[in-house]
């Protein structure tokens, strides 16, 4: 949340069976959608790739998934990613490391149990990395991307992964949550801040500026941040919002605006602990000025993306 004073396009090719302390929020803050959402939130799970990696997660491209499910590909091949490294969303225990055989379709499978009923399921591995009983850390390598599958089901390399809260399947299999973001189910492809290091924030430019954004530039803040310039096509609104990158938690100085051509600057700017923004206005047609600033570096655009 916003306290004031106070994340490669690409389409699964598989087909596969299977504690912060209270604040006042703003309004316009991202909020759980259920209890269970608010639960999950609390684990802080990350997407179990290595720190910068893109991956695109696919829920219905699979005629097996039964729930939120996801399928994770990168590269524009089958197979592209055979063999890259999976880690482990969150700190746990594994309970299974195993090849299913004919039990299921999940062939090679890693899950951990993280306490509270939750666990997440890695599935179709093509080796697995830990043993059953062994603890391990968030972003421990566990496994890696395979195909592996019941005999007779060929498949194409891709990374299931489901997170479950209870045992009752498939009710059980909840919405994931990434960075402190719900998956943007069906589809969505996301950078990995599992293993980054340090404080990292909750908050992406598209959670921050809502459903329909996507982002269309951006630039860096030194390490203090990025400013983003969004656009929702179906609306034909901009929207800018800076997001920090150091001082996470803590009220600094940061802001977003956004220029409309012909129009008055919109600005947002405070002390803020997580991000400034969002600034919000109509722009269809029209070119935009837009920057912001946090710490000791700014960016300032000419007009542009016009259009």
């Amino acid at each position: 949340m916003k306290i004031s004073g106070a994340i490669v396009a690409g389409v699964a090719l598989v087909t596969c069976l299977g504690t912060a302390s209270a604040a006042a929020a703003d309004p316009a803050d991202p909020q759980p959608e259920t209890t269970h959402q608010a639960q999950l939130l609390a684990t802080n799970f990350q997407l179990p790739f290595p720190c910068g990696q893109s991956w695109t997660g696919n829920s219905n491209n699979s005629s097996a998934h039964t729930s939120y499910e996801i399928d994770f590909n990168r590269g524009g091949s089958p197979d592209a990613d055979l063999g890259d490294t999976v880690v482990a969303a969150a700190a746990g225990t594994v309970v299974i490391s195993s090849h299913q055989g004919s039990t299921n379709g999940f062939g090679n499978l890693v899950k951990i149990d993280h306490g509270g009923g939750w666990s997440t399921y890695y599935a179709h591995l093509n080796a697995r990395s830990v043993s059953a009983g062994q603890s391990v850390s968030q972003g421990q390598k566990i496994g890696t991307v395979g195909k592996t599958s019941r005999p007779g089901n060929n498949i194409s390399a891709h990374l299931h992964f489901e997170v479950r809260q209870g045992s009752n399947y498939p009710a059980n299999v909840r919405k994931a949550v990434f960075n402190g973001v719900t998956f943007g189910y069906p589809n969505q492809t996301l950078t990995s801040r599992n293993g980054c290091g340090g404080s990292t924030n909750p908050h992406t430019a598209e959670s921050v500026c809502g459903s329909g954004y996507t982002v269309i530039n951006s630039a860096g803040l030194g390490s203090a941040g990025t400013v983003y310039l969004l656009y929702n096509k179906s609306n034909g609104y901009n929207c800018v919002t800076t997001i920090k990158r150091s001082s996470i938690g803590t009220p600094t100085a940061t802001s977003a605006y956004l220029e409309v051509q012909g129009s008055a600057r919109k600005t947002d700017s405070g002390d803020f602990s997580y991000y400034a923004g969002p600034v919000i206005a109509k722009a269809a047609g029209k070119c935009v000025k837009w920057g912001g600033k946090a710490g000791s570096s700014s960016h300032d655009s000419p007009f542009q993306h016009c259009g």
